[in-house]
């Protein structure tokens, strides 16, 4: 079965939504992307299966895999995009348009354009008899809960010896980013008229108190752990956005606030947590208040990988550029959890994703292609080089 051309390829990913969001109002399903994804897998040898995510309709992972046996190499990338303003964009987000040596679209860069080029890449080793097999992943909602991710370590599949996360990174290799943890505390107080103090007990007041601590906890943070290996080489923590009381002559009876804090790699999320509910429980005895952490998702780890090892070394040796680190965060956590040697690796910018009037460099395709390329070479057709 011959497949669609690259840019057809494109066009039709970018004119398939798979907006994914925390919020009901924008989340849409992944499948329209899956399918397509699959169809032209199997058009080129691959043996497809779409994983459903339990409870989540419309919304699924694919697992391509050409040839068989141990080891070989995951090619993998998540299929949704973040919500997007339409008054911001000058063109039509779904619509593909090339211009100024340019691929427009929503997705473009994160990342539905990483799986054309992949395909292109694997295309040229369609009916090869592959060492070791070659897997693609697509992944659903990496952009909100990672459910996908999830459930592929939670079925512990699929199973190699080398993993490529192909985010934006400009074809740079990876092997370092922080994690990241979203946080709520609440603080509920009581209630009463403004005029008498003693009517409640005001949670504003209290949460004054829990955000010195929170900033004291940070500093603490940042002179226990450094990785000049960052841009920022000190783990950060931000105070995102605060929610409390009704009115002026009101006792505030609760108050939210919401931060996030982005570790460095050897920082356990879960101490992180119990380290800030030890240092809340003095807190809600001294103001008489009763504070409540919960976290707004699971929260991703820092993710390092060696740079001695075989993927770094090989991913430089392409490229042409030494392994480095990005801010962001990605899935290549779960794909160390399966086992595999990680990196992030992918074309396109970051400094475009997420944005109006999102695009790819036309310029990258090509390298991209042949870089991935010559990874499929190296770790499935000749692995004994490895």
């Amino acid at each position: 079965m011959l497949i669609p051309s690259f840019m057809q390829m494109f066009g039709e990913l970018i004119a398939a939504p798979s907006v994914s969001c925390t919020d009901p109002i924008f989340d849409q399903g992944n499948r329209e992307v899956i399918d397509l994804l699959a169809n032209w897998a199997t058009g080129l040898g691959f043996d497809c299966e779409i994983q459903e995510i339990p409870g989540a309709p419309g919304k699924a992972n694919l697992i391509a895999t050409l040839g068989s046996g141990p080891g070989g190499l995951v090619l993998a990338g998540h299929t949704d995009t973040v919500p997007f303003d339409d008054a911001l964009w000058n063109q039509d987000p779904f619509t593909l348009q090339t211009r100024d040596e340019r691929l427009y679209g929503l997705g473009s860069t994160d990342m539905k354009g990483f799986f054309p080029i992949v395909l292109e890449a694997a295309r040229q080793f369609a009916g090869q008899q592959l060492q070791e097999p070659l897997i693609i992943v697509a992944t659903a909602d990496e952009e909100s809960s990672m459910s996908g991710a999830k459930l592929l370590v939670e079925e512990n599949r699929p199973q190699a010896r080398y993993a490529v996360i192909g985010e934006p990174t400009d074809m740079k290799p990876v092997r370092m980013h922080k994690g990241m943890m979203m946080e709520a505390i609440r603080v509920h107080g009581h209630s009463g008229h403004s005029s008498d103090p003693s009517l409640g007990n005001n949670a504003l007041e209290a949460m004054h108190r829990v955000i010195g601590e929170l900033l004291k906890f940070r500093s603490e943070l940042q002179q226990r752990y450094q990785n000049p290996g960052f841009d920022v080489p000190i783990p950060t923590m931000n105070l995102g956005c605060i929610h409390g009381g009704d009115n002026p002559n009101r006792i505030c009876g609760d108050c939210e606030l919401h931060f996030d804090l982005r570790p460095l790699p050897g920082m356990e999320l879960e101490q992180l947590r119990a380290d800030i509910r030890s240092r809340l429980a003095p807190l809600a005895i001294e103001t008489g208040t009763h504070i409540e952490l919960r976290s707004l998702f699971d929260g991703l780890k820092a993710f390092e990988q060696s740079a001695d090892s075989d993927i770094v070394r090989f991913a430089e040796s392409v490229s042409g550029l030494k392994a480095g680190n990005v801010a962001f965060a990605t899935e290549s956590p779960f794909m160390q959890q399966l086992g595999m040697q990680t990196i992030v690796m992918g074309p396109g910018s970051i400094k475009q994703a997420h944005q109006p009037d999102e695009y790819m460099e036309l310029s990258q395709v090509d390298h991209a292609t042949r870089v991935f390329g010559q990874m499929i070479h190296h770790f499935c057709v000749n692995p004994g080089a490895c």
